[in-house]
């Protein structure tokens, strides 16, 4: 007989419009890590939510060593040693570290926090799993992957043993990655119960014992990874085969569309430049990647040609336009379209309906205002078709508040608003983020269209995969300068690494 530390029997849950979980049943055993699959919007987070006690299903149970137990909110998951690590963090920026981890568990002694008795299981446990965090710093000054450290240490400081991680490698470097792939088999082998929400097929190839997968929110099967296969797992949570492979012809080239001179962007975080006297051109039929590992620059280089930021010095210049000084709006109006980095802060208005958002850069158009009045009629056609094209699927279709839709529709949405729109250059940043494998497929194959109907692409990426298979030609970035112009046709992924590294560079880019 399996022994089964949790199973989830038959779980119902629904919201407005949309059935989330229909009929699940989900059993995990004691010390394994089990992976949880389904395309974005599928209830992968939804389930897990409900284990976690943030939802109530309407049906089902779920039993604890084979107990029926009530998880009516996380206070009671974590009674029940069941810590959850969310996909968008549940920290307080101006919180330390440390206050951050003992928040809600705070040990005290007449009413005062023992933060030295804390301070010590803290560095314990930190020094015990390799995750080696600063309990003074705040929150705001760390980077993500730091955040994350700080989600895993809040679980271990309560001491749970089954530890929900949903997308937890959504926000990573791949040198991250490997390192949280490290702790979560440690974890395992220490007898610690792991469900792990990706749509990442290597990920789960690499670290997963089982696999459950989902697809709309009904249970398709559960395998066991030694005995399946990347192509069996995709076929499973999308129905259908999935190319892996990027469908392309040869680059048309025509006029240039963007051209960037000595451009250099000071940095927030330190003295030096983030992005050093930078010179490219990107021309109307060509996808050009900027590949590099994250924080050498990529995202102060997209916020000075898309207006977000202010440059140092240099010159951009748009189909002869020079649109250096050139505020947003101007910039857009002009055709640039921008998948921004960060869908949250710069790609939606959260608490706005989708189809609202999907006119943020377009309601002041004739199409879509009369003498400064909205029409409301022609924006829900639009987004309906926005909506169908793209395949954004919402609970309550253009009226669904964004902040309510799953992370990868969130992307879709903005992806679909941005091509739609008048361009001459698409400026898409890590646009495949988070994404399952056929919302991937599907954008890779809108990025090369875009390319195709003569529209100039500028691609920012940290996925190895992405950049070689997507651009035609790749501009590696290291330490805010331009060190290689590559042609993937003519690199592997080991010498386009070495590059990202900055173990080589290449003369004619300067030393």
């Amino acid at each position: 007989m399996d022994n089964y530390i949790i199973e989830m029997l038959n779980i119902t849950k629904v919201f407005p419009g949309i059935v989330a979980n229909d009929n699940i049943t989900l059993k995990l055993r004691k010390g394994e890590i089990h992976a949880l699959l389904g395309e974005n919007g599928a209830g992968k987070s939804t389930l897990m939510s409900v284990l976690f006690g943030l939802y109530q299903a309407e049906e089902g149970e779920i039993h604890k060593n084979g107990k029926k137990v009530e998880i009516n909110n996380p206070n009671d998951a974590n009674d029940l040693g069941i810590g959850m690590v969310h996909q968008h963090f549940k920290l307080v920026d101006v919180f330390t570290v440390l206050e951050n981890i003992i928040l809600g568990v705070e040990p005290n002694k007449m009413g005062f926090i023992q933060k030295k008795e804390a301070r010590k299981k803290i560095m314990d446990l930190s020094e015990q799993y390799g995750l080696k965090v600063n309990p003074d710093a705040l929150i705001e000054n760390i980077s993500v992957g730091m955040q994350q450290r700080v989600e895993i240490l809040k679980m271990l400081y309560r001491e749970n043993e089954i530890l929900i991680f949903d997308e937890p490698t959504a926000v990573l470097t791949p040198q991250e990655i490997d390192e949280l792939i490290e702790i979560m088999r440690g974890f395992a082998a220490e007898g610690k119960s792991i469900l792990f929400i990706t749509h990442k097929l290597n990920e789960i190839m690499a670290v997963a014992d089982r696999c459950t997968v989902l697809r709309k929110g009904k249970y398709v099967g559960t395998v066991d990874i030694k005995d399946t296969t990347k192509e069996e797992l995709s076929r499973m949570m999308v129905g259908r085969e999935v190319n892996f492979k990027v469908d392309k012809s040869e680059a048309k080239i025509k006029e240039k569309v963007l051209s960037v001179k000595n451009l250099s962007v000071a940095s927030e975080h330190h003295k030096n430049l983030a992005v050093n006297n930078i010179s490219f051109d990107v021309n109307a039929g060509e996808i050009v990647c900027i590949a590099g590992i994250d924080g050498n620059g990529q995202t102060e280089l997209v916020s000075a040609l898309t207006g977000l930021s202010k440059m140092e010095s240099g010159q951009i210049i748009l189909c002869d336009t020079d649109i250096t000084k050139a505020n947003i709006r101007k910039r857009s109006k002009a055709g640039i379209s921008h998948v921004p980095e960060d869908r949250h802060k710069h790609g939606l208005v959260l608490d706005y309906s989708l189809e609202d958002n999907m006119v943020l850069q377009r309601y002041w158009e004739p199409k879509f205002q009369k003498k400064g009045f909205i029409k409301k009629r022609e924006v829900r056609k639009y987004a309906n078709q926005l909506i169908e094209k793209y395949d954004v699927r919402s609970g309550q279709g253009p009226t669904t508040i964004a902040r309510s839709m799953s992370g990868g529709n969130q992307q879709k949405a903005i992806l679909g608003r941005e091509i739609d729109k008048e361009h001459k250059l698409l400026v898409a940043v890590q646009p495949t983020r988070g994404l399952d494998v056929g919302a991937i497929e599907y954008i890779h194959s809108q990025l090369v269209a875009s390319r195709d109907s003569g529209k100039a692409v500028l691609l920012v990426s940290l996925e190895l995969d992405e950049v070689m298979n997507v651009s035609d030609r790749i501009l590696v970035i290291y330490e805010g300068e331009i060190v290689g112009e590559l042609d993937p046709k003519k690199i592997d992924v080991q010498e386009l690494g070495l590059y990202m590294s900055g173990a080589k560079r290449d003369k004619s880019k300067g030393e």
